[in-house]
């Protein structure tokens, strides 16, 4: 980057922070998360360039710094030395250069062989200069970093593809010998593929082949992809644009999932099996992955809503938030578990253990009278309970407002069920579970959200709650029968904000 290119990416850096520092001192905090990562004030979508570089755990997001609805993307930072309790940064990355002048999208990061990070990130122009009308121009860039705050930017390494308008969201690993990037592209018969490139230098990138493509004729774009090993068989990670509501499946306008499969380099990708959900929430996308210095496969994912507005918009000054860090596991059937990383229990200030407890037909019980961040662990007995539904409401305690999210006998899923909720969109979600024997819940609740994880991370609920003033209570519930619960715990939480 030349000296005033780099005089200029620094000038808007510096624009960019004291918007947004100006914004967040008019950021009102009633939903603002306590255990979720969200920007102080402003837009956040993509979880972007995840690390470990110089001792500590590196985050970026998609940020608009300017105000709480979506616009021109720069990237946000945090680092942890723990990837639990975190630390704000400046704004790392701000439109500055021809090739991103409309936005600095989403991509990854990782440590090249010389020590320095090397931040891979889409530069976003529209064609017409105003929107999206007559299409996107972009490419793949490349910004390198010695303490993974202040970065250089070093220009394009990938051009866009001749006809190409959706071209996006570059993610690098390394494996045996060379570089490797996947895209995210809308072929030229508009369909979503995943394009596949090799680098010796990380700087000079060659096409190898299309990786994959998505078997729904739809879908037209597949974002945000992430491809990485687990044992001997390889995950590839996307969010397919155009995904046809299939029952449960598919039910948001952006949607999130994963195909297991055979690779090596030098070779196809063969997928072993069919595309599934990565998580069953209203509000899950963009998930993105690395590996931590331990060897485990940690992912964070986007919590918001590019389709709808939500309440933090129209007076917060604030919107959208990252999932807590999970860790990926792979079964021996190639299903893909998630689960909160060991960590997260660090966070635990005091403990609650209420043992036991049988509840009759229609029968609730108050297990928290005010309803701070908390984790709440159920086991419930399936074999030995009749309730057609049995589970925990959060909200007020008599019912005019909440969330409730329970096991539904009738489904044999579980269901978070948002049609009692005042504020944001209503309806439910529900993801596939074990119909009888033991049904474990992990539940995370925060201000404004729940997620929620099923028999040790099988299955996972990502949802946004936006509750109204005044008490808000978690009770337990059984509807049309009894509930046999062997077990329930609740923990505190602490914040993660250092």
């Amino acid at each position: 980057m030349s000296a005033n290119d780099q005089h200029t990416h620094h000038t808007q850096l510096e624009r960019a922070q004291k918007a947004n520092d100006a914004l967040a001192e008019t950021r009102k905090a009633r939903w603002y998360p306590h255990v979720h990562i969200a920007a102080t004030a402003g837009w956040i979508n993509d979880p972007n360039g995840l690390s470990f570089f110089n001792g500590r755990y590196q985050a970026y997001f998609q940020h608009h710094p300017y105000g709480s609805q979506w616009g021109p993307m720069h990237w946000g930072h945090v680092s942890s030395t723990d990837m639990v309790h975190w630390q704000r940064h400046p704004i790392a990355l701000a439109p500055s250069i021809e090739a991103d002048r409309d936005g600095v999208f989403s991509g990854s990061a990782v440590e090249g062989p010389d020590g320095l990070l090397y931040a891979f990130y889409t530069g976003h122009r529209w064609r017409n200069g105003n929107n999206e009308d007559d299409g996107n121009l972009q490419v793949q860039c490349l910004a390198v970093s010695q303490d993974g705050c202040s970065f250089e930017k070093r220009g394009t390494v990938i051009d866009c593809p001749e006809g190409i308008s959706h071209f996006r969201d570059p993610k690098v690993w390394y494996q045996e010998g060379r570089w490797w990037m996947v895209v995210g592209v809308s072929s030229l018969e508009q369909r979503g593929e995943v394009w596949l490139y090799a680098s010796s230098n990380l700087t000079e990138w060659r096409f190898e082949r299309v990786l994959f493509q998505a078997p729904e004729p739809s879908v037209f774009m597949l974002e945000c992809p992430d491809m990485f090993p687990l044992g001997d068989k390889w995950v590839l990670l996307y969010c397919p644009m155009g995904l046809a509501k299939t029952g449960f499946e598919g039910r948001n306008g952006h949607n999130a999932g994963y195909v297991v499969g055979d690779w090596a380099p030098g070779q196809a990708f063969t997928p072993l099996t069919s595309f599934r959900p990565l998580d069953w929430g209203h509000q899950f996308y963009a998930p993105q992955t690395f590996e931590t210095p331990d060897g485990r496969r940690a992912m964070f994912g986007w919590m918001g809503a590019f389709n709808m507005a939500l309440p933090p918009q129209a007076e917060d000054g604030w919107c959208g938030q990252l999932t807590v860090p999970r860790e990926l596991r792979l079964g021996s059937d190639l299903h893909l578990y998630n689960l909160p990383i060991a960590e997260f229990s660090q966070l635990r200030t005091r403990t609650l253990d209420l043992g036991a407890l049988i509840l009759e037909a229609n029968q609730t019980r108050v297990i928290v009278e005010e309803c701070q961040p908390c984790e709440i662990a159920l086991t419930i007995d399936l074999d030995h309970s009749s309730a057609e539904r049995i589970g925990l409401w959060i909200g007020q305690p008599n019912g005019s407002d909440g969330v409730l999210i329970a096991y539904d006998d009738q489904t044999q899923r579980v269901v978070v069920d948002r049609g009692s909720a005042q504020l944001g969109d209503r309806g439910y979600r529900a993801a596939p579970c074990a119909s009888e024997g033991k049904l474990e819940l992990r539940i995370l609740i925060d201000t404004s959200s729940v997620e929620v994880f099923i028999n040790n991370g099988h299955a996972s609920i990502t949802s946004f709650v936006f509750p109204v003033e005044g008490q808000r209570s978690a009770l337990l519930r059984a509807e049309s029968g009894n509930a046999t619960i062997d077990s329930v715990v609740v923990h505190s939480l602490s914040s993660i904000w250092r």
